[in-house]
Formats: C-alpha cells, structure tokens, sequence
C-alpha cells in the first residue's frame, strides 16, 4: 500500500509539472527560440580558429651524479609535483616572451595591433600567445600536448613548435645557468673557507707557543684525527708534561711497591722468626745445618761423656763458633735489608716530590688548555666545512659535465587543414540544452513565486478540500445575467455541476442552509450565490437566497431599502413579512435592509439563529450571501449556524496564504465548510481544456476569450439584480 501511495504521488508531481510546463509552453519555448538564435548569430559571426598541437616528453626521473667517489646513483622526485612544476613553466609568462621573441610575433601586424604601442607590443603578444594555449596532460603519462589556437593555421603549428622548442631550450639554459651560479658560489665559499681554516691554525699554534704546550699526538696537525676529548684538559694527556707526569706516576707506584717490601722484608729480619733472605741464604742454611749436626753429636755424646771431658769441651767449642757465624751472618742480612729499606724509602719521597711539583704543573696547563681546545675545535670545524664544500664543488663539476635530457619533442605541429572553431552542431546543442534548462527554470520560477491558486489541484492541495465546481472566465462582452439565462452557456453548466455536487456532501443530501463566502472582496461569491440559487429554483426547489451582507448588499429591490435582514434582526418582523419574490417562481429574496451601524452586533444575538431556523422551515434551501472572512466577524457567525459552507476562490487572484487563513477562521467557527468553488479559471493549454471544458460537445468547445471574470459585483445595480424579478 505504502509503495502504491508513493507512486501515486509522485504520478501527481509530474502532472503537476506538465501542467505547469504547458502553461508557461510560450516562455519555455520563447527562451529556446532565443538561445538558438543566438547560438546561430555566434556561430555566423565567430572567426574561424585552427588548433596546431605538438607533444612534449617530459622526463620526470632524470639519472644525475651525487654523492661521493664519482659513483653515479639515481635521483628520484616526486612524480606529480615535478610534472606540475613544468606544465607551471610551459604556462609561464616568460616562456610565451621568449616565444613572442624567437618567433618576432610583436612586428607582426596581423598578431598585435600596429595601433599598439612599440613598448608594449611585446607584452600584448605574449598576452595573446598564453591566452591561445593549451597544456593538455595525457593521464598516466609523462607526455604534455602544446595545444595552439589561431585564426592563421601556419601560425598556429610555428607557435606550438616555438613553445616546445623554447620550453627545451629555457630548461637547458636554466639549468647551465643554475650550475654555473652554483659552482662560483662554492668558489667564493671555499676559499673563505680556506682562509678561516688557516686562520684558525696559525692561532692554535700561535697559543700553543705562548702557553708552552707541545702536542705529542697530532692534535694539531694538519693530517692528524683527534678523539673526543683529546687535548691538553684530557684525562689521558698528549702533550709532553702529561707524559711526563705518567711516566713519574707510574714510577712512584713502583717505588711505592719496592719501600713495601723492602720495609716488611727489614722488620722480618729484626724478628725472631727471621726474613724470608735469612731463611733462604745458603751460607746461613749450611751454618744452621752443621750447627744442628754438632749439637745432634753432642747430645749423643752426652750420654757417655760427661760435659767436662775434653771432646767434650771441644765439641763446645765447635758449637759456639757455629753460632757466631750464624749471628755475624744474620747480621750481615739484616744489615743489606735496612740499607735496601732506607733505599727505597728515599726513593719514593723523591718521586712523590716529582709527582706533586709535575701535577701541579698539569693542572696549570690543563687551565690554559681551554683555550688550546677552543681552537682546536674551531680548526676541527673549519677542516670539516672546507672538506665539505670542495666535495661538493667535485660533484657540482662532474654533474655539469653529464648534463640532463629533460624534454624531447615526440611529435612536431602540423598545419590543421580544417578549422576547430566554430563547431555548428555543438553550439546548437549547447544552445538547446542551456535554453530549455533556463525556460524551464524560469516557467517553475514563476510558478513558485505566484503563489495564487491557479487551477483546482493547487487549490485541493493547498485546501485539502472538494473542489465543487469550476467556474470559467466571462469572455469580452459576455454578461452573467444572460449567461445564467442560457442553460447551455458554460457558466450555467458550471454551476449545475457545483448544485450536483452539494448533493453528495452529506447523507442526507443537499443542505438545507448553504452559506457562501470568499476570503476577500470581488472574488465572485454574490455571483456564485446567485447562480446556486437559480440552479436550484429550476429543479422546483423553494430556495430563499438571503443577502448577509449588510455593509455593502449585493442585491437591491425596492422594498429592501426600507427592510429586510437587518429589520429583522432589530424587531420581531415577520420571515413572510420581508421576502422579495423572483422571477422565479420558486426562488426569493430576503435583501439585506438599512445598512445598520454594527452589523457584527446584530449578528451575535440569539435572533440569527431564529431567522435561519424559520427559514430553513418554509424553504426547501436557504442560500446566504455572506461578507467575507477576512477582516470581518460576519461570515465566521453565520458559518456557525449554517448546515455548510461553500468557499468561493478567485483564479489566478486569491493568494494560498489569504485562502488559509480564511479556511482556519471557518473551522475554528466550528463551520462545516463541503467545499470550494473556483471562479474567473482561465484555461491556459490543452490538457486544463481536456480537464475542465465546458458547454456541450464534452469538453471540445474553444475556451472563452481572456478577460476579467464577472466585471465589479460590488456596485450598486449590478447585472445579477436585473435577473431578479423583485416585486413590491
């Protein structure tokens, strides 16, 4: 269901849009005419123009020498940044000048104007030249077209070659002109660079010869690679007192080591136990053995001899020397180890004097030696920039000398035999096409800023309400009255139509009271109410059409002068007391009576509702002809009492917003509105005269000539009263 209602939708939007084409069919197709007789004119008058093209190769990875050691490595660049920067180039104001140039373009008079100055005769033809051309990228390639449009087919192929040929030729010259600038740069940078490395030496030296440093391991040298903290402040030291004051260092520390031991193997030697030199000398070992031995002897002779017996004493003897020689022995060493003790103790104080006095002088120099660093470092830097640049100034010369083939003509320009422009077929399509765009933007332009209801579809989809009947624009001469008198006349056949249609509008049938009213004046609702009214007398109905509005009547007769509706609603009066009849048997009138001066007061009293009870009693229908909405409290009043409604809208006239503020008073007055009338319609193509024709011959009579709808129904004596029998 939800697709079926989606469908029918949008099958209403482009009837919609059809209809509205073929109302405004003479601006669409006035616009069309337009554009294609301009398109015509354009293409009669254009100069015919010849196209020349050339293509270029544009080499966008070129093979160059970098680096070091001569060794040849590709450069590689960004592809699109590299190609957009040339097809920059071919675009370029200089390269058209240098074009005009080579090519003499600006004495030419059939390519500037000779009325042009001499001194800007140049600048106009290269105007003209980068106005002309094309640089057309083929995708996926490094090949460019040089596309050249001239009205001179020779000339156009000679200045699309001129553009390759001056695009290779500024690029070779550019890039000799980039080198050759390049290479007396680094010239002027090197020998600079020269200058402050020898300059930077002559002061390392100079302030080594006043400070008294001498640099032992090159550090200064011209050839010679220093480490990370080598200089005079360094730990380890290269210059001669910090090799000298290691050398003493390491000499105290082998004094040290000999007092040591010289003083342990001394105080050993003082000692019972003896120094390890006691113990291990062969003279004393030989001595401790015979004295051993003797003694050994004497105790085994102790045993038999007593201490007194001669060998006895003897062998005493023997034993006492052996001991004096092991004490003068002992003494011996003890003596050597002290004398070696004093020895190496003198020697250590010594050295440590060396020491102290040397790392002193260290440490004084390691002070001046900030300075020598300094320098040394500014060399260092200086050595490494010169080295730099003269690599550089080597690759610099070698790349000059390879050279790079950066473009090359694939194909050169040929003289066009026949003319790009003008394209007769492309213009008259563009033509078309533009023309029926801004034809039918215009006719839906103009549609939606006329916001009047124009047809009865806009006014059921701005209503949401029945269109009842459709009522036709009067031609030129026609009159109501005599239009009404016609059964056959389309305005007739209108309005039996809309009588037809009240029928249905509620179960019952037709309303027994029927008010009619619009949103504004003049939209034709009097004329309306008249033409139901008479419609529904001719089908032996008792109708009483009853003029409600007493600020400006529609309908006069003698008697309402003097009475009729605003009597009634001042006094008792009679309903019968006040009719006017008709010409119509069965159709009266109750006219409208003296303007009273508060028309709305009369009608907010309970006696309205009397009137229309006691009419709707003797009538068959009663038809009120009500003010209208907007501005006034009248219609809304009586709407609320009548059984409906009918809402009278003027074609073409009543504004969409105007009728929706009529159609919210109504119901907010609690009205039964059944419907709406469309008044003054004007046909304007043949689909809204296959809709809504009129008169016999189903639909197939000529629409009505275009005028204004029903002249002024506001004056007094109108045409609508002359059909009105009105007696005394």
């Amino acid at each position: 269901m939800r697709d079926d209602s989606v469908q029918a939708a949008r099958l209403v939007d482009i009837d919609r849009a059809l209809r509205v084409v073929l109302r405004r069919r003479w601006l669409v197709l006035g616009t069309l005419g337009a554009a294609l007789a301009i398109a015509v004119i354009i293409t009669l008058l254009a100069t015919r123009e010849y196209r020349a093209e050339a293509t270029l190769q544009i080499n966008a990875q070129p093979a160059q020498i970098i680096g070091s050691r001569n060794q040849p490595t590709p450069r590689f660049r960004n592809d699109d940044q590299y190609l957009q920067t040339q097809f920059g180039i071919l675009r370029s104001r200089a390269l058209a000048e240098r074009v005009a140039r080579d090519l003499k373009l600006a004495d030419d008079p059939g390519f500037v104007d000779p009325a042009v100055p001499a001194a800007q005769r140049a600048r106009a033809a290269a105007g003209r030249l980068a106005a002309n051309l094309e640089v057309a990228p083929m995708r996926g390639s490094d090949l460019v077209m040089l596309v050249y449009t001239d009205p001179d087919p020779g000339r156009a192929a000679k200045v699309a070659n001129g553009f390759a040929e001056g695009f290779i030729a500024a690029t070779t010259e550019n890039r000799y002109n980039t080198t050759n600038y390049a290479r007396s740069f680094l010239q002027d940078q090197l020998a600079s660079a020269r200058e402050r490395l020898e300059n930077s030496e002559r002061a390392l030296v100079a302030y080594a010869q006043n400070q008294g440093i001498v640099q032992l391991d090159g550090g200064g040298g011209s050839g010679g690679a220093r480490r990370e903290g080598d200089g005079p402040s360094a730990a380890t030291g290269d210059t001669l007192s910090s090799q000298t004051l290691v050398a003493l260092n390491n000499a105290l520390s082998l004094a040290t080591a000999e007092r040591i031991a010289a003083e342990q193997a001394y105080r050993q030697a003082s000692g019972a136990a003896g120094s390890d030199e006691q113990m291990t000398d062969p003279a004393l070992q030989s001595l401790r053995a015979e004295r051993a031995r003797l003694e050994a002897d004497y105790s085994e002779r102790l045993k038999t001899f007593k201490p007194d017996y001669p060998d006895m004493l003897a062998l005493q003897a023997k034993i006492a020397e052996v001991k004096a020689a092991i004490a003068r022995e002992t003494g011996t060493i003890a003596g050597a180890l002290s004398a070696r003790y004093k020895s190496a103790a003198g020697r250590e104080r010594e050295l440590a004097a060396q020491v102290s006095q040397l790392r002193a002088q260290v440490l004084d120099l390691r002070g001046r030696g900030i300075g020598y660093n300094f320098l040394q470092r500014e060399v260092d830097t200086n050595r490494e920039l010169y080295d730099a640049l003269l690599q550089r100034y080597k690759e610099i010369g070698v790349v000059g000398e390879l050279g790079e083939n950066q473009a090359t003509v694939i194909d050169r320009a040929l003289v066009p035999g026949s003319p790009y422009r003008p394209q007769p077929l492309r213009n008259l399509g563009i033509a078309l096409v533009l023309g029926l765009i801004v034809g039918l933007g215009l006719a839906f332009l103009l549609e939606f800023v006329d916001d009047t209801i124009k047809s009865p579809e806009e006014m059921g989809e701005t209503l949401d309400l029945p269109v009842l009947g459709v009522v036709p624009q009067l031609g030129k001469g026609e009159k109501l009255a005599e239009q009404l008198e016609d059964a056959k006349s389309p305005i007739t056949e209108s309005y039996q139509s809309t009588v037809a249609a009240l029928r249905f509008v509620d179960e019952g049938g037709t309303p027994r009271s029927l008010l009619v009213t619009s949103s504004r004046p003049s939209e034709g609702k009097s004329s309306s109410s008249l033409a139901i009214a008479q419609s529904m007398a001719r089908t032996g109905k008792r109708v009483l059409l009853i003029d409600a509005d007493m600020r400006n009547p529609s309908f006069a007769s003698e008697s309402g002068r003097f009475a009729g509706l605003s009597t009634m609603l001042a006094n008792a009066s009679a309903l019968k007391d006040l009719v006017v009849p008709t010409r119509l048997e069965t159709m009266w009138l109750l006219p409208a009576g003296p303007i009273p001066s508060a028309p709305a007061h009369l009608l907010a009293t309970v006696r309205i509702h009397e009137i229309i009870a006691e009419a709707e009693a003797a009538y068959d229908v009663v038809i009120v002809d009500a003010p209208p909405v907007l501005g006034l409290a009248d219609a809304p009043t009586l709407a609320s009492i009548c059984e409906a409604t009918v809402l009278v809208v003027e074609a073409g006239s009543a504004r969409r917003a105007a009728v929706k503020r009529t159609l919210r008073r109504l119901l907010d007055a609690k009205a039964h509105v059944a419907g709406a009338v469309l008044t003054k319609f004007q046909p304007k193509s043949d689909a809204d005269h296959e809709h809504y024709g009129y008169g016999y011959g189903y639909g197939q009579s000529a629409p009505p000539p275009k005028s204004r709808l029903f002249g002024a129904l506001r004056r007094r004596g109108l045409d609508e009263t002359k059909t009105l029998d009105v007696g005394a």
